[in-house]
């Protein structure tokens, strides 16, 4: 069950309130005018790291921004994964008066829930944007070569985060380690059957995606990562062809390096 605690303003203003599920207080914010729009998260994400594409987007519409568990103003859980986020998403929909069906947008994990929510709920939905994610990819991004480099990776992670929580609480993520690796693991699981997901869904939709997700870099896992990332939505695109894909030059920080042209292919629709 999902209640309501909320701190609201003027119409149009910025509005910050509470919801509560699953023993978890997600903390939400919705501002701008105009189309409705929610706003996922990614992994290690939070609606304050996301606050320049989030201004950019309530310019013209009314944009709904909230945190994961264990991310931001959320508070941390007893358990992370992928299904307990989608319940978060589920909650806050739940959770919201909105005068239409909302088009949905999600950054990387946030991507991933968005199309499995709208599998789950078409009438929920008006339209998907997904930004660095949510690829079919035609086979697994980590494969046993790159355990220990994730894993590096997530401990690295990790560390900073907890740097971070000493100077900035809205932007501190409190997942340790192992529920990285671990939750990098179960997406790349996920999305090798997300195809069946998007198959499901009638709405428009629009992948905005980096060149080189995996970075720039001609050694190492870069190459392969960056190729598989590009097959997998040259895939989706060819099976479903109302799927639009456009790709930016940059890697996975796309929101916080290209928060203008993303803010821009939003405005201008899924399908212009």
């Amino acid at each position: 069950m999902t209640t309501k605690s909320s701190a609201l303003g003027t119409p149009g203003a910025t509005r910050h309130f509470t919801l509560h599920h699953d023993g978890v207080t997600i903390p939400v914010s919705r501002g701008g005018r105009g189309r409705p729009l929610v706003l996922c998260p990614g992994l290690n994400t939070t609606q304050a790291d996301l606050r320049e594409l989030t201004d950019l987007l309530r310019l013209d519409h009314d944009v709904v921004t909230f945190d994961l568990r264990g991310h931001g103003l959320a508070p941390d859980a007893d358990r992370y994964s992928f299904d307990v986020f989608l319940s978060d998403l589920v909650s806050v929909f739940a959770g919201l008066d909105l005068p239409s069906a909302p088009l949905l947008m999600g950054y990387s994990l946030g991507a991933d829930l968005a199309v499995h929510f709208a599998a789950e709920h078409p009438d929920a939905v008006s339209g998907l944007v997904g930004v660095d994610g949510a690829n079919p990819l035609p086979e697994p991004f980590i494969t046993e070569a790159d355990l220990a480099t994730f894993r590096a990776m997530a401990d690295d992670l990790a560390q900073r985060h907890a740097v971070a929580r000493a100077e900035d609480i809205a932007r501190q993520v409190r997942l340790t380690a192992q529920d990285i690796h671990g939750l990098n693991l179960e997406i790349d699981v996920i999305r090798s059957a997300i195809l069946d997901r998007y198959r499901r869904i009638d709405h428009p939709i629009r992948m905005i995606m980096s060149t080189t997700i995996a970075g720039p870099g001609t050694e190492g896992r870069a190459p392969r990562h960056n190729r598989l990332w590009r097959a997998g939505a040259e895939r989706l695109v060819r099976e479903r062809p109302h799927i639009s894909a456009t790709w930016l030059d940059g890697d996975h920080r796309l929101p916080f390096t290209h928060a203008r042209e993303i803010a821009d292919l939003v405005r201008g629709g899924p399908d212009d």
